[in-house]
C-alpha cells in the first residue's frame, strides 16, 4: 500500500512562489503516473497537473499553464510542483495522487495525500 505525504505549502503573497514536494512509500512511483489536485473551501476538488511515469509527458489545467510546473525523481520517489506567479485563486489544499494514467479525472487515481495548504493572500 502506498503513502504519499505532501510538504512545501503555506502562506505567500499574490506573485510569489512555493515548491511543493510529495514522497511515496510502499510502492515504488516509477511505474505510475502521478499528479496535484487542489480543494478550496466550498468547491469541488479539480485536477492542476500531472506527469506520465518517465516524466516524458506533463498535462497541465488550464488555470496553472504556464506558471506551475510537475517533475518528478523517480530515484527518490518524490513528483514535485512548483508553483510560480502565485494568485489569490490558487489558495486550496494540494493534494499528490498516483494512479496509472496522468489523466485530469479524479477516478484515474487511486492513491492520494493528506494534503498541504497553500495560502495566497492579495
Amino acid at each position: 500500500q502506498v503513502r504519499l505525504v505532501e510538504s512545501g505549502g503555506g502562506l505567500v503573497q499574490a506573485g510569489g512562489s512555493l515548491g511543493l514536494s510529495c514522497v511515496a512509500s510502499g510502492r515504488t512511483v516509477s511505474h505510475y503516473a502521478m499528479g496535484w489536485f487542489r480543494q478550496a473551501p466550498g468547491k469541488e476538488r479539480e485536477f492542476v497537473a500531472a506527469i506520465n511515469w518517465s516524466g516524458s509527458s506533463t498535462t497541465y489545467a488550464d488555470s496553472v499553464k504556464g506558471r506551475f510546473t510537475i517533475s518528478r525523481d523517480n530515484a527518490k520517489n518524490t513528483v514535485y510542483l512548483q508553483l510560480n506567479s502565485l494568485k489569490p485563486e490558487d489558495t486550496a489544499v494540494y493534494y499528490c495522487v498516483q494512479g496509472i494514467s496522468g489523466s485530469a479525472a479524479v477516478r484515474s487515481y487511486s492513491a492520494w495525500g493528506q494534503g498541504t495548504q497553500v495560502t495566497v493572500s492579495s
